[in-house]
């Protein structure tokens, strides 16, 4: 037993001795067993590199490359997304909130007409399979991939504690925005005109779920559907 601990003690005064201890100063390269993220093959902003034959770190940009989010132009038409669109701005437009309370109804800055309505409510479609999808489901039933692994607390969006009367539109732009439980804030993934066309179309989803097959509207559209979910001939 005794050779057991004066073993221990010679290996414990080699670690002791290899690893320098932190907070010493050295001009030598430490000795490092878990160098972890210290040393990073990366370009620094504004530095020169060696990789490079002219030494120079900050490359041109590629032909054609455009910054992630923006249109070239700053437009702001459907699914552009210019920089005040992601927030900063104390409207109802970019808070959900008027006077200090969660409103309903959507922003006239989104400018909705009769004309372009429709192409919002297919934007939100787009944008809710794309971020909301994998865990609230096709239909915003909480069933997504996500809970099928066994994620818990995924929000059924159908329910009515969710709907416009009990759940108004600013709140669920708040929950988009910050998050909420286990959903993580979207914010700086969805510019603030994508988060208000998702909202409409969990709107449109809640109303679908409660209206009835014998409206001749419903019957018509369930119909088409399902003629064009039928294998091609």
């Amino acid at each position: 037993m005794k050779y057991f601990f004066l073993a221990y003690a010679i290996i414990a005064a080699l670690v002791i001795g290899l690893l320098p201890m932190r907070g010493e100063k050295s001009a030598s390269t430490p000795i490092r067993l878990f160098p972890d993220m210290d040393e990073q093959d990366k370009l620094k902003a504004q530095k020169p590199d060696d990789f490079f034959a002219d030494g120079v770190g900050g490359r041109p940009l590629v032909d054609g490359t455009q910054p992630l989010g923006f249109l070239p132009d700053g437009a702001t038409e459907l699914g552009g997304i210019p920089e005040y669109e992601f927030g900063g701005q104390p409207s109802y437009y970019a808070t959900g909130v008027i006077d200090d309370h969660y409103s309903s109804g959507m922003p006239e800055e989104l400018g909705l007409t009769d004309e372009n309505v429709g192409a919002f409510l297919r934007r939100g479609k787009e944008m809710f399979h794309v971020n909301c999808m994998p865990c609230h489901g096709e239909s915003g039933d909480g069933q997504g991939m996500a809970a099928q692994f066994g994620v818990p607390g995924v929000a059924n969006l159908t329910l009515e504690n969710f709907g416009s009367g009990s759940y108004p539109d600013g709140r669920l732009f708040d929950v988009i925005t910050h998050g909420k439980g286990n959903m993580g804030s979207y914010r700086h993934n969805v510019s603030l005109r994508d988060r208000w066309a998702i909202i409409a179309y969990v709107r449109a989803l809640q109303a679908a779920q409660k209206a009835p097959l014998s409206d001749p509207a419903v019957k018509a559209a369930y119909d088409a559907a399902q003629a064009s979910a039928q294998p091609a001939q």
